[in-house]
């Protein structure tokens, strides 16, 4: 079946941003700080917290979810009533850090995303982060930019990434965040895509998970070393750089690697 719409997730697919470090930070500051006395009763120390653990552990979950899911990891005392306190002091963390402009897109994806868009396929952007709009509307696109087509509804293309995608679900509330499929549904229906002809772009397990439970296909992209990971998770076609997605094949509703040169 030919694709008829794509769903990209933000964090570690389109952009390089600085959550990982947020969640680190922060527990590190918590646990030295206020939490002295949880972090003695607990496992946690800060070399355990790497970026296998936020790859499977915290990505691509709604705020509170991916916070309790780390204290639980680490086996901090009573996590579920210290998850928001971790959250709101990571939401303050990031947003310095984007103030400070900490984070850049993908070279690889923007690549990926306006080949796209000249193919005449809809996209939208699907995150769970409350952060991703203001990540995206803060990366400026080369102008011209080469490969935009006309805009289908006569609007003018944009000059940052944000503008680039014809739906955008980013930081909605749905009743369940991922692995459960919910936010990219709710993407597939505003681009008036039906599920199995929609494809998810995504960096983390539980977004892959998300995906396949909705029905859709899935490229898990392993940018941190993590392609068994998506490979378990259900991912249809691991990549390492989204340079590698043949795009000749994917126009056919096929999913495969660029062929190297013998």
């Amino acid at each position: 079946m030919a694709f008829e719409g794509i769903l990209f997730d933000v964090d570690g697919v389109l952009v390089d941003s600085p959550h990982e470090r947020a969640w680190r930070e922060t527990l590190e500051e918590l646990m030295r700080g206020p939490w002295k006395d949880l972090a003695a009763r607990s496992r946690y120390t800060p070399a355990r917290f790497d970026t296998a653990v936020y790859q499977e552990i915290v990505a691509g979950k709604p705020r509170e979810d991916g916070a309790r899911a780390a204290l639980e990891y680490f086996g901090v005392p009573d996590a579920a009533s210290h998850a928001a306190e971790y959250g709101a002091a990571k939401q303050a963390k990031i947003l310095g850090l984007i103030r400070e402009g900490a984070f850049q897109a993908f070279p690889d994806a923007l690549r990926f995303v306006l080949a796209v868009r000249d193919m005449g396929l809809p996209m939208a952007v699907a995150s769970s982060s409350k952060n991703a709009n203001e990540l995206l509307a803060r990366i400026a696109l080369p102008e011209p930019m080469p490969g935009i087509r006309p805009d289908p509804l006569g609007k003018e293309p944009g000059t940052t990434l944000v503008d680039l995608f014809d739906a955008n679900v980013c930081g909605r509330t749905f009743p369940r965040g991922k692995p459960y499929p919910d936010i990219f549904l709710g993407a597939a229906a505003e681009l008036g895509v039906q599920p199995e002809a929609a494809l998810v772009v995504e960096d983390a397990t539980s977004g892959v998970q998300a995906a396949k439970a909705g029905g859709m296909r899935a490229i898990g992209v392993a940018r941190l070393g993590d392609e068994d990971l998506l490979q378990a998770a259900g991912a249809d076609l691991v990549v390492t750089s989204l340079d590698e997605v043949d795009r000749d094949a994917l126009a056919r509703g096929n999913l495969a690697r660029v062929r190297k040169a013998a």
